[in-house]
């Protein structure tokens, strides 16, 4: 990189070519070989200190941090309640077991695909991911009530933690 590219590259304090030493990227969020990055994923490491020095990449940096704020209680609202419906999946498969019931209910499942896709419409998202969360949950839920059948109905072979 030439002195000039290198001089734009950290104009505002941030270095915008800086890139994480492959060892320190969790292996989840390593998306190629160690060391091999994507041509077309870029990454910008925010320094607010360095920020400080300009004050509209200040209140743009004050802005990200509150919304990130902000995405971590969603975040922590949505582990939580998956981990309250998969509670209630866990009774639901321990009742199919004691009756024999197999683990898929496909008129249920028809009546959720529509359900979801009704929700997302309204909420404004998009029903393609309202239908990855059923098809997660609910994949999910029958294999979770497999193990509770094959284990003669006993939801302790879950990993339930409550």
């Amino acid at each position: 990189m030439s002195e000039s590219e290198n001089s734009s590259a950290t104009e505002g304090g941030a270095d915008w070519s800086e890139r994480p030493n492959p060892a320190d990227v969790p292996a989840s969020r390593e998306p190629h070989a160690p060391g091999a990055y994507s041509g077309s994923e870029s990454e910008t490491v925010i320094d607010a200190a360095a920020a400080a020095a300009d004050p509209q990449t200040a209140l743009i940096v004050a802005k990200i941090t509150a919304l990130r704020q902000s995405i971590d209680n969603v975040d922590t609202a949505i582990v939580s309640l998956l981990a309250e419906r998969f509670k209630y999946t866990s009774q639901v498969g321990v009742l199919k077991a004691r009756a024999g019931f197999a683990p898929a209910d496909y008129k249920r499942e028809d009546y959720q695909i529509e359900r979801l896709h009704r929700i997302a419409v309204a909420a404004g998202l998009d029903p393609d991911i309202a239908e990855m969360y059923r098809e997660f949950v609910v994949s999910e839920a029958k294999k979770r009530h497999q193990r509770i059948a094959d284990a003669g109905g006993d939801p302790g072979v879950l990993d339930v933690f409550a």
